[in-house]
């Protein structure tokens, strides 16, 4: 500070010197400034000078209290390390005499334990749940229970394992909540069998033991198995046939994974129509046949009553009138005339007949047909997928095989009423024949005479 003035004073010196001629009163305001600036100067300094040596007492205050709760720290963590290996020893020490005065209490920890476990996977599942939910809450809590169970616990076990055996056995109706395979539910009245099954007049209900809901079968089992379970349901009094499932639903779950015989059918594919096509044309025309025939076989009856007097509206009466028309000629001619009217009425009797025949020949080579597609897309499949999975094979060889029993389906009962209708075509026309023999008999009788 003391240079800086220096400078200023020698500055004004030789600014004195230069300008003789200044005024004396600027020169000693000049001074004057000067002196008053030192001052200021100095007092700016002490300022800063003791905010420094404040700041600076904070900062050694802040690092002795940040030592002091280091220490303290430091101190705490030894203190607690020290007890936890105190508490660990009273910990093992606790183990032991608690093992000591278990004794044989734990043999029936153990036992409950298991117990309390099979038990509730049993009544878990066990559709009579379905009639009493929440029935395996205090079961679990046994068998995770991690101390020796209670009196109270072990009586729940007891009336657990006592209610199902006791409902096993009645047969009990009740009204439950429904979920239907499309998400809604209903509120339906169900019957359970013991702890085989759940019917309603629907007819089989599964127990889904996951969710808690009582939920309708994706398909119901075989006709008649299902049939048997709505009567059951709708029975109130006296006894009644029902299918039992002792294996708890299982084997009912195989029975809806069966197929049925129109799953089957169409199995069949394109094949399998084209036989039904065939076997639907064939029984129309043999059913068309027998009606036709029959009426025929009923004028032909009447018209024997009455020869004398023949009637166009059937064969017979047809040929008494070639008789009556002929009946001067001789026997030659007539004979001629009779066999040409019968060759006229056979195509008649006749039609149809060998449609029927073809069909039932036809059939069968279908079948045979659909066999060999069947056996070529298998060897196909096996070629761009291997036989690892018989799954994927299966499609196929249905088709081979559903395809051979429909054409020998098919075919059997075309073969029989081919039988039948061929049988009463042949008595139409052999009665034409018997008829015509007669005539002729008659006229070379006359003749003769």
């Amino acid at each position: 500070m003391k240079k800086v003035i220096n400078y200023v004073l020698l500055a004004a010196s030789m600014t004195a010197g230069i300008a003789a001629s200044a005024n004396a009163n600027d020169l000693n305001d000049l001074l004057k400034q000067v002196k008053a600036d030192r001052l200021s100067e100095a007092k700016i300094d002490k300022k800063r000078e003791a905010e420094f040596t404040s700041a600076r007492a904070d900062k050694q205050a802040l690092l002795n209290k940040a030592k002091a709760q280091l220490k303290a720290e430091q101190e705490r963590n030894k203190r607690l390390t020290k007890e936890y290996a105190q508490n660990e020893i009273t910990l093992a020490q606790k183990e032991v005499e608690l093992d000591n005065a278990k004794g044989t209490l734990g043999e029936m920890f153990g036992v409950s334990r298991a117990a309390a476990a099979d038990a509730y996977g049993q009544i878990a599942t066990s559709i009579v749940s379905a009639q009493y939910p929440g029935r395996g809450e205090a079961l679990d809590a046994i068998a995770n229970a991690k101390a020796i169970p209670e009196l109270e616990q072990l009586e729940e076990l007891w009336f657990a394992l006592q209610t199902e055996m006791t409902q096993s056995g009645e047969i009990s109706q009740f009204t439950a909540e429904v979920t239907n395979l499309d998400g809604t539910k209903s509120t339906e009245s169900v019957t359970r069998i013991g702890t085989f099954n759940l019917v309603s007049e629907n007819g089989y209900l599964n127990y889904n033991d996951e969710m808690g809901q009582i939920q309708p079968l994706a398909k119901q089992p075989a006709g008649y198995i299902a049939g048997t379970a709505s009567d059951f349901f709708g029975e109130t009094s006296g006894f009644a046939p029902v299918y039992l499932d002792p294996s708890r639903g299982a084997i009912l779950t195989l029975e809806t994974r069966k197929k049925t015989l129109m799953e089957f059918y169409h199995e069949g594919k394109e094949v399998g129509y084209g036989i039904t096509i065939l076997l639907v044309l064939g029984m129309l025309i043999a059913l068309e046949r027998i009606i036709v025939l029959g009426a025929v076989s009923a004028k032909m009856k009447a018209q024997e009553k009455n020869l004398s007097q023949p009637n166009e509206n059937n064969p017979l009466g047809r040929l008494l009138k070639v008789y009556q028309d002929n009946k001067e000629a001789d026997a030659e001619t007539l004979e001629l005339k009779l066999d040409e009217a019968i060759l006229r009425e056979t195509p008649t009797v006749d039609r149809g007949i060998n449609l029927i025949k073809m069909f039932a020949a036809i059939a069968p080579l279908m079948g045979l047909l659909g066999t060999v597609i069947g056996m070529i897309m298998t060897f196909q499949t096996i070629t761009l997928f291997g036989t690892g999975d018989p799954k994927i094979m299966a499609g196929n060889i249905s088709l081979a095989l559903v395809t051979t029993a429909l054409g020998l389906i098919a075919a059997l009962p075309l073969i029989l009423v081919h039988s039948i209708v061929a049988g009463r075509s042949k008595s139409v026309l052999h009665k034409l024949d018997e008829q015509s023999a007669g005539l002729i008999a008659a006229i070379a009788e006359k003749e003769s005479k």
